[in-house]
């Protein structure tokens, strides 16, 4: 929201919050009307960038249970592959920071697909460097453009409703948790257990 108050864009956060995980060039048109690749897209962009590293990146802690999630399916012989619109910087910090950079083996980010999401290329990008085929893999995302992508790219989603949506904001999804945590408790009977008992 920073940016765009500098920069004089009347932008209200209810409408962006409504936006979060959808690819900044896809948001900038919807909220403030400006070409997500222009010259001033590419502005907010770049500035949205350095304002989240230095005032909001510090201090972000992951939702619990996600460590013992990733764990428990590393353990299993999945393979983990982190499908994000966000550039590779911020991809690198924010793993860091969840602390769980060692637990995922690729990153497809913003600079490994043409569109964002809700467009399927990230995702598409994820499922190649997984090494299997779409329908082989789950994806887990928490907004309904992670299902709108997955969907389009083949591969079954698990939705978490730790990103604020609610159910009907997640359809589509084949099963919906509350958050990691939920996840991890019901893993067994979860698409992830059943990944792993192949």
């Amino acid at each position: 929201m920073e940016v765009f108050a500098e920069s004089g864009y009347p932008v209200l956060f209810e409408h962006v919050r409504r936006l979060i995980g959808m690819g900044g060039d896809k948001l900038l048109p919807r909220v403030a009307a400006v070409n997500g690749k222009s010259d001033e897209g590419k502005r907010l962009g770049k500035r949205q960038g350095e304002i989240f590293r230095a005032r909001f990146l510090p201090s972000l802690r992951p939702f619990p249970g996600v460590r013992d999630l990733l764990e428990r399916m590393r353990a299993d012989g999945l393979t983990l592959v982190i499908a994000t619109s966000a550039q590779k910087e911020d991809m690198r910090q924010l793993l860091e920071q969840a602390g769980v950079a060692d637990l995922i083996e690729e990153h497809a980010s913003a600079s490994d697909a043409k569109e964002s999401k809700p467009d399927p290329d990230i995702v598409q990008a994820a499922v190649e460097l997984s090494g299997h085929g779409a329908e082989e893999c789950v994806m887990v995302g928490d907004t309904p453009y992670d299902v709108e992508a997955a969907t389009a790219a083949g591969v079954p989603i698990v939705a978490l409703r730790s990103g604020g949506w609610d159910d009907a904001g997640l359809r589509g999804a084949v099963v919906i948790y509350a958050d990691a945590a939920d996840l991890l408790a019901q893993y067994a009977s979860s698409p992830f257990g059943n990944l792993a008992a192949r």
